[in-house]
């Protein structure tokens, strides 16, 4: 999804349309990609651009500037991301832009490390840096001024987002510098660098709803100062002190894989070229098997409700139709060699899509998909769903049943089948988490509506356990029938 963003005041909230030739030689457009609820931001003015936090596939910037005549002459950084591996790197290569992070930053590959205040001229445009250390260190917005010189929007990052602000937790290095010390620097950021712009200025923060680089993040993708001193919880703390209270409070682990993204923009990575060209090795059967008598994964993309109804035994399931990217990236190894098994013509999106969070040892896709394999009287798995009525029935009758909720703790604590085991979908890239299920438990899986019981159910599979039921519909269909027992209390597997 993209949106030329406002510049003026025609832009419409519900439809996302914007003339751009009314912009008066000012053009900004957010390329947002939802499984990610991720922003990137191009910016144009005569026929220079450009780009702030790139996803690792940089087609859509170039292609912009291509169709736009312009030349790509500066790669800004809000900071180190933890939750998407950057594009900067290729972007850079393909252009020649200097990538441009913060103050304090360290790389391992050639970078322009901006000064406080530092000013960067884009045609008729300037942006100014604005140093806002809290979420990270080095994290930093950028002021877009207009031709005449007037504030016009800032690009926040991972500082302040719609109704929220960064977690504080990410950059923590033990007792030298803490999640209170770094929220503490936050509050300095946003009201020494954000709180004396205008309340009309425009946010452009780099992720929307769903992402977990905040505790709550709004339902929209841009905001304005003044918006935001009304309705953000964190910006209407009175004191430094009730702020870092507010910030801190109620934060959970971030997903695994943050710190291994964030230490890949920070070392560096393999051109997404090369990852496409040994990703994309069609596989015979026969090849597909031999790999797969090695230590790999093999994931399955297809939409969760087609893996139910077969699948190559020892799959893991993650639909491409859900929060794909975070969920491989939260759940599989790094380090393991991936072979795929995608609708046909789903190969080359799923590798991106992997490549997007850091995994870059895909090793080929099965020819012909699942219908290849099953054709070839090769032995197929299934998964057996049922409905939330035939839980209902189940249970009475069943003294081995066991239902598991693989939702979030909050999800679960607010309402939960009586005796239901919380087994977070999040805590089982670790196989010892399902280490308190019996062999003999005929297991009952849901979620909040069957995406994630699906790919859980698929690694309950993968450590040997098969009396298991996928639940269609998940929580939305069991809270809705008669005889369910709903409690509110917490009780998580370990």
């Amino acid at each position: 999804m993209s949106n030329v963003l406002p510049v003026a005041g025609h832009f419409s909230f519900e439809t996302g349309i914007f003339d751009p030739q009314t912009l008066s030689g000012m053009f900004i457009k957010q390329l947002y990609t939802g499984c990610l609820s991720e922003a990137a931001y191009y910016i144009e003015s005569n026929g220079e651009a450009a780009v702030i936090d790139p996803l690792r596939d940089i087609d859509a910037y170039l292609g912009l500037a291509n169709e736009r005549k312009a030349r790509i002459k500066y790669i800004f950084e809000t900071h180190f991301h933890a939750d998407f591996v950057s594009g900067h790197l290729d972007l850079g290569k393909v252009t020649g832009a200097p990538i441009v992070y913060g103050p304090g930053t360290n790389t391992k590959f050639p970078v322009h490390v901006a000064k406080d205040g530092e000013l960067f001229k884009v045609g008729d445009l300037t942006i100014e840096v604005l140093h806002t250390p809290g979420h990270t260190l080095e994290s930093t917005c950028y002021l877009l001024k207009d031709a005449m010189g007037k504030n016009h929007c800032v690009f926040t990052g991972d500082t302040l987002f719609v109704g929220d602000v960064g977690r504080p937790d990410l950059a923590q290095k033990g007792a030298e510098i803490t999640m209170n010390d770094l929220a503490g620097m936050m509050y300095d950021s946003i009201h020494t660098k954000l709180f004396p712009l205008a309340d009309e200025v425009i946010v452009y923060p780099a992720h929307g709803p769903g992402s977990s680089c905040g505790k709550n993040l709004g339902p929209e993708t841009h905001s304005t100062i003044g918006a935001e001193k009304k309705n953000n919880y964190a910006l209407k703390a009175s004191t430094k002190e009730e702020f870092i209270k507010v910030v801190t409070d109620g934060i959970v682990a971030p997903p695994s894989y943050f710190p291994i993204n964030a230490k890949i923009n920070k070392e560096g990575y393999d051109p997404l070229d090369e990852v496409l060209i040994e990703g994309l090795k069609a596989l015979s059967i026969d090849e597909f098997k031999q790999l797969t008598k090695e230590d790999v994964i093999i994931l399955d993309t297809r939409r969760a409700d087609v893996f139910t109804q077969g699948f190559v035994p020892g799959s893991v399931s993650i639909g491409l139709e859900g929060r794909f990217a975070e969920w491989a990236g939260s759940l599989l190894p790094f380090d393991a060699p991936i072979v795929l098994v995608t609708e046909p013509g789903q190969e080359k999106e799923t590798i991106v899509r992997l490549a997007r969070v850091g995994f870059d040892k895909v090793r080929g896709y099965l020819q012909g998909g699942y219908d290849a394999w099953k054709n070839a009287g090769e032995e197929i798995d299934l998964i057996i769903d049922i409905e939330a009525d035939e839980l209902m029935m189940d249970i009475p009758h069943d003294k081995n049943l066991v239902v598991v909720d693989v939702r979030r703790p909050t999800e679960y604590a607010d309402g939960h089948l009586k005796d239901a085991v919380n087994l977070s979908l999040s805590d089982m890239n670790d196989p010892a988490t399902m280490a308190n299920l019996e062999d003999e438990q005929n297991l009952y899986v849901h979620c909040a509506g069957g995406y994630r019981s699906v790919i859980a159910a698929s690694l309950l599979k993968r450590q040997g356990y098969h009396n298991l039921r996928n639940i269609v519909g998940g929580w939305g269909k069991i809270k809705e029938q008669e005889k369910a027992e709903i409690v509110k209390e917490t009780s998580v597997l370990n």
